[in-house]
C-alpha cells in the first residue's frame, strides 16, 4: 500500500508527545546524582486514566483515576527517577500549581486554595552510580517545580529528565517520545523513562524490537530485528534484577476529547507498545505504568454507518498508541548518552 494514500498518517511536526495540542513538557535533571524529573503539563485540566502491570510499582494518586472515583482527571503528570524519594516530585508539582490557583475544587471558598492532582510515577536508579547521599533533602521536589516553571513543546531525548539515570536491561536507557497524526487528523503522542529489565534490542544485534514500528530513520534505520526470540535467551537483559529496580513509566496522550472509560482502553492497549518494545516485560521487578490523557482539543471524526462508530475510534487511537509507545522506547534509548558517573553502555557504543 502507498503509505501516501488518503488513508496513511505519518509522525507530528516535533515527533513529540507536544505534538498533541495543549500539553507542554518540562525536565530537570540533577547529574551528581545522576537523576532527574519530567513533567507533562496540560494547558488545562485533563481526563486521564492510569494502567499498572509491573510487579513493583512505585506511585502516588493513581487511585484517584479509578472509575468509582470523584475526579478522574489531572492538573499535571509527573515520571520520576528516584524510586520512593522521588514521589516528592509530584508534591513540587501541586505546590507550583496551587500557588497559581490551578487544582481541583469541589466548593469554591474564600481563601481555601484548590487541590491541584498531579498522579506520579517512579523509577528506580538509586544504584547507578550517581551521589545519593542527600539526607533529609532530596533533589526531587525541586527538580520538579523547575520542571513545572520550564515547560515548553520542544524538549531534550535521551540522558534527560527521568531518564537521566535509567537502564533499559544491560544498556543505557533514557527519555523517548514519538507521535502520529491520522489522515483524518487525530494525534496520538506517547513519552516514556525507560528502565526496564528486559533489553530492547534482540540478541546478538543493534536492533531494536520496536524497529518494525520505525518511521523514517527515527531511531537509526536499522529496520526490524532480524533474529528469532529463543525461548528463555534474554541478552542485554539486567541478567541480577534487584526488587523495586527496574521499571518503565509513560503517559500516551491525545487531542481527541475522550471519557476517563475511553482512555483506560487507550491506556489498556497502550501497554501492548512495552511488549512490542522490550524483552521481557511486566516482571515482578517492573513497576511499569502507563498513564492517559486527553486534551481535548478536538472531537473524534465522524463515521456513517449501521453501528456506534464510537468503539472503533477507540480501537484506532489505542492500536496507535501501542505503535507510539514502542517507538517513543527506542528513540529514548537511540538518543541516551552515558553520563560520568554511570558505567551502563550507551545503545551507539554497540
Amino acid at each position: 500500500m502507498d503509505r501516501n494514500d488518503a488513508t496513511s498518517g505519518r509522525p507530528g511536526a516535533r515527533n513529540l508527545i507536544t505534538d498533541v495540542a495543549g500539553l507542554r513538557v518540562g525536565q530537570a535533571s540533577e547529574p551528581d546524582a545522576c537523576t532527574g524529573v519530567t513533567v507533562i503539563l496540560p494547558d488545562e485540566r485533563a481526563a486521564a486514566a492510569v494502567d499498572i502491570r509491573g510487579g513493583g510499582p512505585g506511585t502516588r494518586e493513581t487511585e484517584t483515576l479509578g472509575a468509582s472515583n470523584l475526579v478522574r482527571s489531572v492538573d499535571a503528570i509527573v515520571l520520576s527517577g528516584g524510586s520512593v524519594y522521588g514521589l516528592a516530585s509530584g508534591d513540587g508539582v501541586a505546590a507550583w500549581l496551587g500557588a497559581q490557583g490551578r487544582g481541583f475544587t469541589l466548593l469554591h471558598q474564600p481563601g481555601v486554595p484548590p487541590s491541584p492532582i498531579v498522579p506520579t510515577a517512579v523509577l528506580y536508579d538509586l544504584a547507578n552510580g550517581g551521589d545519593k547521599q542527600w539526607g533529609e533533602s532530596p533533589p526531587y521536589r525541586a527538580l520538579a517545580m523547575q520542571a513545572a516553571r520550564e515547560a515548553d513543546e520542544a524538549f531534550e531525548l535521551g540522558t534527560h529528565g527521568a531518564g537521566f539515570g535509567a537502564s533499559a536491561g544491560a544498556l543505557k536507557g533514557g527519555l523517548g517520545s514519538a507521535s502520529y497524526v491520522t489522515h483524518d487528523g487525530m494525534t496520538v503522542g506517547a513519552i516514556v523513562a525507560c528502565n526496564s529489565f528486559g533489553s530492547v534490542v534482540a540478541p546478538r544485534s543493534r536492533r531494536f524490537w520496536a524497529g518494525a514500528f520505525e518511521i523514517g530513520d527515527e531511531f537509526g534505520g536499522l529496520g526490524p530485528a532480524d533474529t528469532r526470540a529463543e525461548g528463555e535467551t534474554w541478552e542485554w537483559a539486567k541478567l541480577d534484577p534487584q526488587p523495586r529496580a527496574n521499571t518503565t513509566i509513560a503517559c500516551i496522550a491525545t487531542d481527541v476529547a475522550l471519557t476517563p472509560d475511553e482512555l483506560q482502553r487507550v491506556a489498556t492497549m497502550a501497554q501492548d507498545g512495552l511488549a512490542r518494545a522490550i524483552r521481557p516485560i511486566h516482571a515482578p521487578f517492573d513497576g511499569d505504568t502507563v498513564f492517559a490523557i486527553s486534551t481535548a482539543r478536538r472531537e473524534a471524526p465522524v463515521i456513517d454507518g449501521p453501528v456506534d462508530p464510537r468503539p472503533f475510534i477507540i480501537c484506532r487511537l489505542g492500536a496507535l498508541a501501542a505503535d507510539v509507545l514502542a517507538r517513543a522506547i527506542a528513540r529514548g534509548v537511540y538518543s541516551a548518552s552515558t553520563p560520568e558517573r554511570m558505567t551502563t553502555p550507551a545503545w551507539s557504543s554497540l
